[in-house]
């Protein structure tokens, strides 16, 4: 009897260890506290015992499993609603304006121009100057500079995000609505011209299309516009497979690029069919690991003469493995995780209609077989997609040029230091259209070894 209540002891204690992973595991993508150092995998633990030790071993082995299964998934299903995490402490009347009081967090505290999303995403306020840091109180006070679409004063909760503007007009860009044909559907656009002819790079046939990230919208690419206005290209803001305007691919599931570069390539089609002659991908986060698909897989590869990417995903492998430490997942259980991925017989877990090839998003590996020219710009601090790939991309291919941002966290660089994001993109963008061989711009420094400072 006693051995008996010790073996379901075991089987018990094995499985709370695994459900208590489970519970913390894959809220979203979320900013490591610490590196976790990798646990006892618990795959292992088939094979310890006998009886119902095996029984203990089963349990926790199902668990990994399931635990794996719930990674994998969460990462290539979209999220549908984003959750409000952010509470609204108070609205105050100002002489200079409203101002709002927020908790302060290693978002909120940082410096430069943000979106407040509130009221379930219908409404959002443009936020930027910090005018009070309570660290006794917990909370930060910042100017709010507008508010689109909703009252700030009645809400409650919201959340953070790197997308100021609700349009190309309220961003002082006329823009006209358009319609590209994806392979899913039709989908909205937007064609934003250069609000002059006199930028340097005027009436070549230049476009560029951006290529938001993962759960977001082509809000992101409103970003680029003052960059692409003062040289003088056109910009496309696309929508593509399952971001909540396009039409959700059949499966419903990211394809983390291997799918969705084929919607950028409708995108370019498009660009192509109305005077361009020469196109730029622009790439947030999700958004680079698809224009570098675009840039290696398209019949229209051809056309893109440079990618301009900020916190690009250039190796998934890295990011997941990035993730599942953060997330407290032992490192195993991770690596299942990208197997249920990137293998046919994960299907059945993930939703997937194909396995996503993993090994082709691993631009690292990869890195000489790169062609295009590209402009990388990454924050050392980015909590959901680690700069290292970046880096070294850039060190192992001499096409691509590194500017690091520090301080600016996930796809916010623009947020933090616009001056400078327009900067590195106007220069670096103007020599490569104007010069046989461009220089490389950008502050290579320390981070690429053997050249030079």
């Amino acid at each position: 009897m006693a051995s008996s209540r010790t073996d379901r002891g075991r089987a018990r204690t094995a499985w709370e260890r695994t459900t208590s992973q489970l519970a913390h595991a894959v809220r979203g993508w979320r900013h490591p506290e610490q590196d976790y150092p990798a646990r006892t995998p618990w795959i292992r633990a088939v094979s310890l015992g006998t009886g119902t030790g095996i029984a203990a071993g089963a349990a926790a082995a199902a668990g990994a499993s399931a635990l794996a299964g719930h990674f994998a998934r969460s990462v290539v299903t979209p999220v549908r609603e984003r959750p409000e995490d952010l509470e609204i402490l108070a609205v105050i009347k100002t002489g200079a304006g409203e101002e709002v009081v927020l908790p302060a967090n290693s978002e909120t505290i940082i410096e430069g121009t943000y979106g407040l999303t509130f009221n379930a995403g219908t409404a959002m306020a443009r936020v930027g100057e910090i005018t009070a840091l309570e660290p006794r109180d917990g909370t930060v006070t910042r100017r709010v500079e507008a508010v689109y679409g909703g009252e700030l004063r009645n809400a409650v909760r919201g959340w953070w995000s790197s997308t100021i503007y609700p349009d190309p007009g309220a961003a002082g860009h006329p823009a006209y609505d358009v319609v590209v044909e994806l392979p899913g559907g039709p989908a909205p656009a937007w064609h934003v011209p250069p609000r002059d002819e006199s930028g340097p790079l005027a009436g070549q046939g230049i476009w560029g299309i951006a290529v938001h990230g993962r759960g977001g919208r082509r809000t992101e690419g409103l970003k680029a516009l003052d960059a692409a206005s003062d040289l003088g290209i056109d910009m496309l803001l696309m929508s593509y497979r399952n971001d909540g305007e396009a039409p959700d691919a059949e499966d419903g599931r990211y394809g983390l690029g291997v799918t969705e570069w084929e919607d950028i390539e409708a995108g370019a089609r498009y660009a192509l069919d109305h005077g361009a002659q020469e196109l730029v991908l622009f790439g947030w986060s999700m958004g680079g690991a698809i224009a570098l698909q675009m840039a290696d897989r398209s019949p229209l590869a051809a056309c893109v003469r440079a990618l301009v990417l900020t916190g690009p995903v250039v190796d998934w492998i890295d990011v997941l493995a990035y993730q599942a430490r953060a997330n407290r997942i032992p490192h195993a259980v991770g690596r299942l995780g990208q197997w249920f991925i990137a293998n046919e017989a994960g299907r059945r877990t993930t939703g997937l209609a194909a396995p996503v090839d993993l090994k082709a998003l691993n631009w690292i590996d990869r890195a000489d077989q790169l062609h295009v020219r590209t402009l990388i710009m990454h924050s050392s601090d980015d909590p959901v997609v680690p700069y290292g790939p970046s880096r070294d991309l850039a060190a192992r291919n001499e096409m691509v040029t590194f500017v690091p941002f520090a301080q600016a966290r996930h796809v916010k660089e623009w947020n933090y230091d616009p001056q400078r994001w327009n900067a590195h993109v106007t220069e670096w963008l103007e020599d490569l259209f104007t010069a046989e061989a461009p220089p490389r711009i950008g502050e290579v420094s320390e981070y690429v070894p053997g050249r030079g400072v």
